[in-house]
């Protein structure tokens, strides 16, 4: 560069992030600017950060694992959040006792049978009236977690039946009817408000698993319904765009989760490595809730993503 090149920098601001470009010009025709008066024009001329807009936001299975972690996260960010569960002492405790500085002003919960449609139906009114009629986003991350068959059974055992229609109901069809249920509180009621639509909009996001890519012995009814959460996306990411709705997937890895429940608060647990964890992943970890919590803080202000599913797994299924 010579003398009289100097390199300057411009802010630009995007999602309340600050990027620097840099670029070389020649001052040949301009006076020379100091460091200090660089320095002072760029303090007058950054603009401020804003808060992100309130999001109203609903969470199946959140009572404890990757569920409460997303609602502590969105709440600790200011935004208004209704949670659902099946396991009523932990939901209880979640809101009551976790979560209680939030309860009643931008928390709300409600007890919910994924099996149960009339049940799903009935939450989602709830929820919408907690949020004065209107969803933003819906985090359908409720569903059977256990990977394996009960009691080391293996599929040809008729036995399994039971478990596998349990599977497809709580993991495949209650993400299908909750959304559908959330559909008149989320979408952009006409064509000219569509096309008005300012920021990200309405996002629904499935919570599948890495086990829809890659699986294990004995895990048909788990690994199959989380593909089908893949296939459901797609699927509705071209039938919501008319309504302004986008929809995505998060496949989380192995996420270490025994530190998010009562008895983890109880006993004052906190996240850690276990065993193998860092030879199986490449990032030599295995992962955190707040990695998944992350992922969705990205997915909704995202709002040019859509149909899409992003893998949060360390790299485990590009090692293994």
């Amino acid at each position: 560069m010579e003398q009289d090149d100097i390199c300057t920098r411009q802010m630009v601001w995007k999602n309340n992030s600050r990027f620097c470009l840099f670029s070389s010009i020649s001052l040949k025709h301009y006076p020379v600017i100091t460091t200090i008066e660089f320095a002072t024009h760029l303090t007058m001329t950054t603009p401020a950060t804003v808060a992100p807009p309130q999001k109203h936001i609903l969470i199946s299975g959140a009572a404890q694992g990757i569920g409460r972690c997303l609602a502590r996260h969105f709440l600790q960010r200011g935004h208004k959040v209704f949670i659902l569960d099946v396991n009523e002492d932990e939901l209880v405790y979640t809101a009551t006792v976790h979560l209680k500085e939030h309860l009643n002003k931008t928390l709300g919960y409600a007890l919910c049978n994924l099996r149960s449609v009339d049940e799903i139906r009935a939450t989602a009114k709830k929820a919408a009236d907690f949020f004065d009629g209107h969803i933003d986003v819906l985090i359908n991350n409720g569903g059977i977690s256990t990977p394996f068959w009960k009691d080391g059974a293996t599929m040809e055992e008729q036995s399994t039946i039971d478990q596998w229609i349990a599977y497809v109901e709580t993991n495949l069809t209650a993400p299908f009817a909750l959304s559908q249920a959330c559909i008149p509180y989320m979408k952009v009621s006409t064509e000219d408000e569509l096309r008005k639509l300012e920021g990200p909009g309405p996002c629904i996001i499935h919570v599948s698993s890495f086990r829809m890519l890659q699986s294990d012995p004995n895990q048909e009814g788990y690994a199959s319904t989380k593909a089908g959460l893949l296939g459901l996306t797609h699927s509705m990411a071209v039938s919501m765009a008319k309504f302004g709705i986008r929809v995505n997937l998060i496949a989380p890895g192995r996420i270490r989760v025994a530190h998010e429940c009562k008895q983890g608060d109880e006993q004052s647990k906190e996240w850690q490595i276990e065993g193998d964890d860092a030879e199986k992943h490449a990032t030599n970890r295995a992962g955190k809730p707040e990695d998944i919590a992350e992922c969705a803080e990205w997915l909704i202000g995202a709002g040019f993503v859509t149909g899409q599913d992003v893998t949060v797994d360390g790299g485990v299924t590009k090692t293994k």
